[in-house]
């Protein structure tokens, strides 16, 4: 497939509040880098893809800035330039949720959309866990890693203004 799933450890980071310890990690995808260094993300560039999509293009920018800061986010870069984001919300020991995911229309077809997707779900703190989703369009691509439809049993709750 072109493809390396090689791990590389690029820096370790402690977390100054706890005694936890941040490794960030790039995954290696043809001539493409995957990483969750947030300090890499094109916020404007997140923020302008998901204005035009059908799932957050009714999301005040603001909020998108801060569930970037407060969730686990990885980039795909071409060089510098950043062509992919996945965002993953989770409470790490018992569900994660994966959002936000897109690749650049001129990147498509790739398998970036798979290889973010193989990524999270095979990521080691996030194993033993459900993951949750949601699509329109994708389903054959998450199915592909184990995540089966479930019409009857979710449900949603919309934003609502305040009274």
């Amino acid at each position: 497939m072109g493809s390396e799933f090689n791990v590389k450890i690029v820096k370790r980071r402690r977390n100054r509040r706890t005694t936890e310890v941040r490794t960030e990690m790039e995954i290696h995808h043809q001539h493409y880098v995957i990483s969750d260094d947030k300090s890499r993300i094109d916020k404007e560039l997140v923020l302008g893809f998901l204005s035009r999509s059908y799932w957050a293009n009714k999301r005040p920018h603001e909020r998108t800035v801060k569930a970037i800061e407060t969730s686990y986010c990885l980039g795909v870069y071409d060089g510098d330039r950043q062509v992919g984001f996945a965002r993953v919300v989770s409470d790490y020991a018992t569900i994660y949720y994966i959002c936000d995911v897109f690749v650049q229309e001129e990147h498509r077809g790739r398998g970036i959309g798979k290889r973010l997707v193989e990524t999270i779900v095979s990521a080691d703190m996030f194993q033993g866990m459900t993951g949750l989703l949601g699509t329109f369009d994708a389903h054959g691509l998450y199915e592909q890693y184990g995540f089966v439809r479930e019409p009857d049993r979710y449900l949603k709750r919309l934003p609502q203004a305040r009274p």
